[in-house]
């Protein structure tokens, strides 16, 4: 399965996919990614900066806002289509179709920041998008990446129930498999769509690899704050469906 079958399945679930998203772009952003997002990136007024595998656009929005300079890519012709509706004439975001291995239209060493939230699992060739990032950012450039935490979310991963002693486990198999599988998505959906799976080993080798250096790593998990509004994320507590990296060049 390749990057190409991930494509048409984002096309076909863009709509769907971001119906319920609003301004923070959707209830698992809005707990959990953003605030570690926001947490590593620098202030980002006047800089030139680069959303790599945009969806449908609300982080764009959020740092247009802050007052970058914004270049926005995604694979999904469908997804570009979406966030161009929700983007205001007054946010200074400039929209491309691309796909994250290979972004040979737009010129080298350029960004002061590139952002890439929850994209890396959706590639095949996620080394070859770790290179482009690297060309694409000026020398001492930032790069934040967010992805599926690769040891807790894994291929046959999920809860499971013991009645008998009224609690729930979370179920880890096949984390050595490096490779593609599709899941459903959102979880009671009938619809999959295509993930990666690699072992923060192969993760951590192909940054050094490219010749990041890195900066920071958060886990995220629900704050007090957030927990209050959204009870329900508790159950977070117990292990991170997350990781997110800072690396510089």
């Amino acid at each position: 399965m390749t990057t190409d079958e991930a494509i048409k399945r984002w096309n076909r679930h863009a709509e769907s996919f971001t119906a319920n998203y609003d301004e923070h772009g959707g209830i698992h952003r809005e707990v959990l990614l953003n605030p570690a997002i926001f947490s590593l990136i620098e202030d980002v007024k006047g800089k030139k900066l680069l959303d790599a595998g945009c969806g449908e656009g609300y982080l764009s929005r959020i740092l247009a806002k802050k007052g970058a300079t914004v270049t926005a890519v995604d694979y999904a012709e469908k997804m570009l289509e979406i966030a161009k509706q929700r983007t205001k004439n007054d946010e200074t975001i400039q929209y491309k179709q691309g796909n994250c291995e290979k972004l040979d239209f737009l010129a080298d060493a350029q960004y002061d920041i590139i952002v890439s939230n929850m994209v890396l699992q959706d590639l095949e060739n996620y080394e070859a998008a770790l290179s482009e990032m690297y060309r694409l950012l000026k020398q001492d450039g930032t790069f934040i990446f967010s992805i599926l935490h690769p040891c807790f979310i894994t291929p046959n991963s999920g809860w499971i129930r013991n009645e008998k002693v009224d609690q729930q486990y979370w179920k880890i198999q096949r984390y050595f498999y490096e490779g593609v599988y599709d899941q459903r998505f959102p979880i009671d959906s009938d619809e999959k769509i295509v993930f990666y799976h690699r072992t923060l080993t192969s993760y951590f080798k192909a940054i050094h690899r490219v010749g990041f250096t890195l900066v920071d790593v958060i886990e995220p998990m629900p704050s007090i704050e957030m927990l209050k509004k959204y009870p329900q994320f508790e159950e977070d507590l117990h292990c991170a469906d997350f990781i997110v990296f800072k690396l510089r060049k």
